[in-house]
């Protein structure tokens, strides 16, 4: 029986583990049937199904041998019975510790980051009146305050998470601010405040830390970027009830905004108002209302890549617990002789 478990266990731990690399495409392309916030919601939760199978499946394998012994079987009778049992569960062990580590090293780098964007805007308070000449209600003084406008030449807007109990902030410099008219600014207050009330930090979160377990599952990270960047724009044409006028508003703040070198290229947590690619963005915008799939067949496919995912996951995650299931069954057998 022990020695069944090469045949069993191994191909079972194999094929959960490339699991990703089917399941990224799959999810990637229910998304680009959805509109912007189901799309999002898809792409996160995908992610997060797959890295709970990668770790399901290396705990699967890592526990053979001990289960094994906890069941009463010598461990070198284990050893010797399945040969492969100590190699299998030491990679396996391996590659847990080396995924947990790039999982905190991720984890880490979102703090450092979000750290480092509010130590970049510190000083500056927020906005309540039109000190530098831009009009009232630019600045703030919505909602508790929650723009801040920094001295910068370079145009610049970004959505800057809550840290330590602060609240989020819209940031904007006095270039970009500049640079846009009165109705374009409510445009992009708008496509900011979407992405901190939609609580985007959080989706892309988790799409970066599952990809810290799964290196395939770093493939969907453009997307979501892409998906929040459209959520946030229909967020603002809805707001200002004329999509002409957010398309041209957000065309032009975002090729305005340039790279901040001071946060790095990995802006992490921090959305700007340039992210994903804008003649796409300005496209959809010009364009009618997302809507879900239509007609039978669009709304069969949809359905049909959905369950497919979700059922995928699902099967990955019993065959983990079959595993360990079959682990002490084996054992038990064995060590009553049967």
């Amino acid at each position: 029986m022990i020695p069944a478990l090469l045949l069993v266990g191994l191909p079972v731990g194999l094929l959960l583990l490339g699991l990703p690399f089917a399941g990224v495409p799959a999810v990637r392309r229910l998304a680009g049937m959805l509109p912007p916030r189901e799309a999002a919601g898809v792409l996160a939760g995908g992610a997060a199904l797959m890295a709970a199978v990668t770790v399901a499946a290396l705990v699967a394998l890592f526990q053979v041998p001990f289960l094994a012994v906890l069941e009463r079987v010598p461990f070198a009778e284990v050893v010797a019975r399945w040969p492969a049992a100590l190699p299998v569960s030491t990679a396996a062990g391996a590659v847990l510790a080396v995924r947990a580590w790039a999982l905190v090293a991720r984890w880490r780098r979102q703090r450092v980051l979000l750290v480092r964007a509010w130590t970049l805007v510190s000083g500056e308070v927020p906005a309540g009146g039109a000190a530098d000449g831009t009009p009232d209600g630019t600045q703030g003084g919505t909602a508790g305050g929650d723009v801040l406008v920094v001295a910068d030449d370079r145009p610049e807007a970004f959505a800057l998470p809550g840290l330590r109990g602060a609240g989020g902030r819209v940031v904007v410099s006095t270039g970009m601010l500049r640079i846009l008219g009165p109705a374009e600014r409510e445009v992009l207050l708008a496509h900011e405040r979407a992405h901190l009330t939609g609580r985007h930090r959080l989706l892309s979160a988790v799409v970066d830390l599952a990809g810290a377990v799964h290196p395939a599952v770093r493939g969907l990270g453009p997307a979501l970027g892409f998906q929040l960047e459209r959520w946030a724009d229909e967020a603002a044409a809805a707001r200002v009830g004329d999509r002409r006028l957010a398309a041209a508003a957000l065309a032009r703040a975002a090729l305005a905004a340039g790279a901040r070198p001071d946060l790095g290229p990995d802006r992490g947590p921090v959305l700007a108002v340039g992210t994903g690619p804008v003649p796409r963005r300005v496209a959809a915008l010009l364009g009618p209302v997302p809507q879900r799939p239509r007609g039978r067949a669009a709304r069969a496919g949809a359905w049909g890549l959905a369950v497919a995912v979700s059922g995928a996951a699902a099967v990955g995650l019993a065959a983990a617990y079959g595993l360990h299931e079959y682990v002490e069954y084996a054992a038990r057998a064995l060590t009553t002789g049967r």
